[in-house]
């Protein structure tokens, strides 16, 4: 097995495949059900909006997670909003929820509020696995981006995740080692990292595998995940052997 098919198994077993579109129809989940069931194995999880939770839980065999997003994608210092997202998630029968943090609430220098909604929030989530999104984009600056990855770890979020995908900047190395620098730092050997938002291509998601094994270690693995909707088609084309010999230099 070469590098670049080790790599792009690593990344399908990663992979939280993901429809977020403001168009997104039964039909649109059902399509994403069938891919997430790749020939070459499944993908770590499905990532929907609340309403299709049900939906994409009755189409998906029991390895496959089901995720849905709370306080998405705008972030809103809103906590009732969020426990009803939350809520809603949770019984419609998700294993994971991904929840915006208030990124606009924390530039602002509202850090006691955010660490309080965050609070909120995991306690209303357990025992479901949690992803803080702290649209690091957005934040302006590193010690923002520690910042926000602390107060997720404080909270006990189960991953800290970089980007809504909504936004100009969404992942990037910079940031990714930042946040990864931050879990290292806590301690908290469960805790995980998901890269979001503008992954397409394996050579792009090596990046993300460098960075994660560099900073916690090649046992960390199971502890990454890659939110994408494109990446896929590059993981089967890179599996099924019709991958361009250009992948393997990268992007």
């Amino acid at each position: 097995m070469n590098a670049l098919t080790t790599t792009a198994r690593q990344l399908l077993a990663a992979l939280d495949l993901t429809s977020l579109n403001d168009g997104d129809t039964p039909a649109t989940v059902a399509a994403l059900c069938q891919r997430a069931q790749s020939p070459f194995g499944p993908v770590a999880a499905v990532c929907v909006w609340p309403r299709f939770v049900a939906q994409a839980r009755a189409s998906l065999p029991a390895d496959i997670r089901v995720a849905a997003v709370a306080n998405f994608p705008d972030g809103a210092l809103d906590v009732a909003r969020a426990l009803d997202d939350i809520a809603a998630i949770a019984q419609a029968g998700a294993q994971e929820i991904d929840v915006v943090l208030p990124y606009r609430a924390l530039v602002a220098g509202q850090v006691q509020e955010v660490g309080e909604f965050l609070a909120e929030v995991r306690h209303a989530s357990q025992p479901l696995t949690l992803k803080v999104i702290i649209e690091s984009g957005e934040l302006g600056s590193e010690a923002l981006i520690r910042r926000a990855t602390q107060l997720s770890l404080n909270a006990g979020a189960d991953f800290v995740k970089t980007s809504t995908g909504k936004t100009p900047v969404s992942a990037t190395p910079q940031a990714a080692r930042a946040m990864l620098d931050e879990i290292a730092i806590s301690g908290l050997g469960n805790a995980g990292f998901k890269a979001s938002g503008g992954i397409r291509t394996v050579a792009q998601g090596q990046v993300y595998i460098d960075l994660l094994t560099e900073r916690l270690g090649a046992d960390a693995l199971p502890r990454l995940r890659i939110g994408a909707s494109s990446l896929l088609d590059d993981i089967e084309a890179v599996l099924g052997g019709t991958a361009r010999a250009t992948h393997a230099q990268g992007y």
